[in-house]
């Protein structure tokens, strides 16, 4: 078995052009699979990797770079760009969402505005983070 890098390498044609988000274990299953069912997205999902389960938030943030994959997550913890800074990051998402609904909400329009707007290249907020909707307190 190699590298979960070489692993996952020769599966990258096939998705190619697709939004590449690496959901961290705070997102509901249900909303990974309405991001990969209803927007096409290519999710690397943390729950389904069991060496991933317990792994530091610093861990996964170095591995969704390596993986060429943005962060999307519930976790307010990588708004520290101390910790997390934004120019060794491939981006970071932070939702925030009363419920479900409001999560697959919210993931539409950053489909079509943000991951999906003329112009947009493979990872729109490489070195970047935004929050969504950006009118959350922090």
């Amino acid at each position: 078995m190699g590298t979960l890098s070489g692993e996952l390498t020769p599966h990258l044609g096939r998705v190619a052009g697709e939004p590449r988000i690496y959901a961290d274990a705070n997102i509901p299953n249900g909303i990974v699979e309405f991001m990969r069912l209803r927007l096409r997205w290519d999710v690397f999902f943390v729950l389904e990797h069991d060496e991933l389960r317990r792994a530091r938030d610093i861990e996964h943030y170095r591995l969704a770079r390596q993986l060429g994959r943005t962060i999307v997550t519930l976790d307010r913890d990588y708004l520290d760009n101390r910790q997390f800074p934004p120019e060794e990051g491939a981006g970071v998402m932070v939702l925030w969402a009363p419920d479900e609904q409001r999560l697959r909400s919210l993931l539409k329009e950053a489909d079509r505005t943000l991951f999906r707007a003329e112009g947009a290249g493979p990872l729109p907020l490489e070195g970047r983070k935004v929050q969504w909707p950006a009118d959350e307190p922090v």
